[in-house]
This record gives C-alpha cells, structure tokens and sequence, in this order.
C-alpha cells in the first residue's frame, strides 16, 4: 500500500515539475508578481508622499506674530517667509496655480490674545485666514504643516472661519477638483475595460484552434503562415477595436451627463451636497481620448495573440495571460499616485503606460499633442513587432503542435 501510495506522488510530482508552464505560472509566477507589483507600489507610494516636497513654497504673511515669526522661518527648508499684505491679487493666482503658495493673514491682535497680554476682552476670538490650493500638492503641503503649528497654540482663536458669505479658503476651483478626482479614476476603469475586450475574443480564437486540432488544417492549406499570421491578428484587432469604439461612445455620452443637473444646466462642487464634478472637454480632448483607446486596444490584441499562440489550450492561454492582466491593472492604479500626468516623453513609449498617462492628462486638461503623437507612434511599432512574432509562431511546428 504505501508502495502504491509513494508511487502516485512520484507520478505527480514527475508531472507537474515535468510541466515548465505549470512551474512556473504555480511556484514561480506568484512570488514574482507580488514582488514587482509591491515595489512599484511602494516607489508610486513614495513619490506621492514627496511630491512637491522640494518645490520652493512662498508663504506670504499678513501681519506676522513676533511669537511665531522664529517658528515660521525655520519651518521647512523649502518655504520662503514674506512678510506682506495678502491681496486679492495674490488669491486670484493662487486660484490659477500660478504660484505655489499659501497666503496667511493674521489679526492684528493675535499676540496679545493668545499670550494673554491684552487687557480688552473680546467676544469675537481673533480670525487666522489661510489661503491655498488642495490640487497643487506643494502648496497643500504647507497649508497641514501651517495648520499643525497653529493647533499647537490651543483654541484662543479661530482658523478659516468664513468672515462673510461666499469666502473660500480652499482656492481649487471646481473643474480643477473634478478633473483631478477624474483623472485618477477614469483611466484605470477604461482600460481594464478594453483589456475585458480583448480577452473575450483573443484566446479562444488561436488556443481554441489549437485545442480542437483545426490549426492543423489551416497550416496545411495552400496558403503562406505569414498570410494566416496577418489575417488572424487583423480579424482579431478588428473585432477588438469594435470594443474600443463602443467604449469610447459609452464614455463619450456619460460625460455630459456627469456635469449637468436635472434641470440640464451645469453644476460645480464647491457646494458638498451637489454631488457632481463639473469639468469640461473639448473636440480635442475626445479625439486624442479616440486615438489612443483604438492603439491600445491594437497593442493589447496582439500581445494577447502572442500568449494565446504560445499556450496548448483556451485555459493554458488564460492562466498565461494572468500576468500580464495584473500588469496592465497595475498601470492603472499608478495615477492615483500621482500629480498629473508625465512630462518625459520617455514614459510614452512604455506600452499600455502611455495611454494612461495620456487619459491622464486629457482628464486632468494637461493635453499635449506631442505625448499623443509618441504613444501612437509607438503603439505602432510595438503592433507590427508583434504581428511579425506571431508570424514566426506559425512558422515553428514546435509551438504550434506543442503537447
């Protein structure tokens, strides 16, 4: 009996550590992934905790307590302490993100109540007003470190209490609001979206063949297997890109209805309860968000192909395409850790990552037409590489017959 019993383990475990594809995708694959994944995440992480870090931050100070002037100049190595008189001026481009600052105006009295040297007892407790940007990372940084120093004073007065109706602290606007909650949100959802696409049709229509043995017919057709290469990959890229067209129609509808109320006018998000983001895009904004879903959904057709060639059957090509899936999910998640999208024209020849950062930057109103240009442009090339690897498959009998 336990001859027998010995016999089936050694049986099994022959099989599977005989099976490369199922080592690999079983003990060695796992273990890989969580480690690129992790420290990619851990990388975007960080760089979204020092983003703006060592950008130089103006505080412009409207009469500056003696008691907090020592404070506040030794604060942080980056912040440039002036005092002067806040103007609207200086609000309206912080507003605009012209500048990377935060505007702090003090009362008068501040000194006196907070010490305690004053003699006047005043109903109303004096008012600190500080001014900034939540969008600007930077400027939004210095406005929590200002805050912390405030609170370490107690509660003899009040901070950002509005003075009269209408007063914003907060100068985000609402499109800038919007575009950026949008713009770490959207990109992920569309293209795990195409990549759902894609996956419904690629595997079944090459490792299906495979699996129900008519590859063989179709390789022994007079036909050329460059010929059948190109025609499997067209068909499928075509099908595939009527995925991208009806997700770009979907999107290209619902965001209008995403920035009108009911009564059909536009409606912004400085109120909490609105509930809606208003953001605008124009013709181009949909055109460069067209062109770069119809080159993914190419790119990832072809990359799927290339899988679903290499894999003995539907569920092999399925278990092969896994990684690349976690990948093409990790691409989306890198917005959220970022402010905006890349200004290094390198980051545009990553595929499936430039068209996420150019979703980015057309969510977030940052388009450029020359990262447009170089996504496209390399999604091209990148398509062609893989139709010619396809090509080379078809032409190996090994990888067609494999067992």
């Amino acid at each position: 009996m336990k001859s027998n019993t010995w016999t089936i383990i050694k049986k099994e475990f022959a099989r599977f550590f005989g099976d490369r594809q199922l080592l690999f995708t079983t003990v060695i694959m796992p273990g890989l992934l969580i480690y690129i994944i992790y420290s990619l995440m851990g990388t975007g992480i960080q760089k979204m905790i020092n983003d703006g870090a060592n950008d130089v931050v103006t505080m412009r100070v409207e009469n500056m307590p003696e008691s907090l002037a020592p404070v506040l100049n030794t604060m942080d190595s980056s912040l440039v302490v002036v005092e002067q008189p806040v103007s609207e001026a200086d609000i309206n481009q912080l507003e605009d993100k012209d500048i990377n600052a935060v505007l702090v105006r003090f009362p008068k009295n501040f000194d006196e109540v907070v010490i305690g040297k004053s003699e006047e007892v005043s109903e109303v407790m004096p008012n600190v007003e500080i001014y900034y940007n939540s969008t600007n990372n930077a400027s939004s940084r210095v406005y929590m470190v200002m805050s912390t120093v405030l609170g370490n004073y107690g509660r003899t007065f009040t901070v950002n209490v509005p003075q009269e109706e209408g007063q914003r602290f907060d100068q985000a606007t609402d499109e800038s609001i919007g575009a950026m909650i949008w713009s770490k949100i959207l990109p992920m959802l569309i293209i795990m979206m195409l990549f759902s696409g894609v996956m419904a049709i690629a595997p079944s229509a090459i490792a299906g063949e495979k699996e129900r043995g008519t590859i063989a017919t179709l390789l022994v057709t007079p036909m050329k297997r460059n010929e059948l290469a190109l025609g499997k990959i067209v068909s499928l890229s075509g099908i595939a890109l009527l995925s991208g067209i009806s997700s770009f129609v979907g999107i290209a509808l619902s965001l209008p209805k995403m920035i009108q109320t009911e009564g059909g006018s536009d409606m912004g998000v400085n109120a909490p309860d609105a509930g809606i983001l208003a953001f605008h895009y124009t013709t181009s904004d949909y055109v460069a968000l067209l062109l770069v879903i119809l080159a993914s959904v190419l790119i990832m057709a072809s990359a799927v192909s290339l899988l679903s060639a290499l894999a003995k059957d539907v569920k092999s090509a399925g278990t092969m395409v896994t990684p690349f899936m976690m990948v093409v999910m990790l691409a989306g998640i890198l917005p959220m850790m970022q402010d905006g999208a890349s200004e290094s024209l390198v980051t545009y020849l990553i595929p499936f990552y430039n068209a996420i950062e150019v979703m980015t930057a057309v969510f977030s109103h940052e388009l450029a037409w020359t990262p447009v240009v170089v996504t496209l442009a390399s999604d091209v090339v990148y398509t062609g590489i893989a139709v010619w690897g396809l090509t080379r498959m078809f032409n190996s009998e090994k990888v067609m017959f494999a067992r």
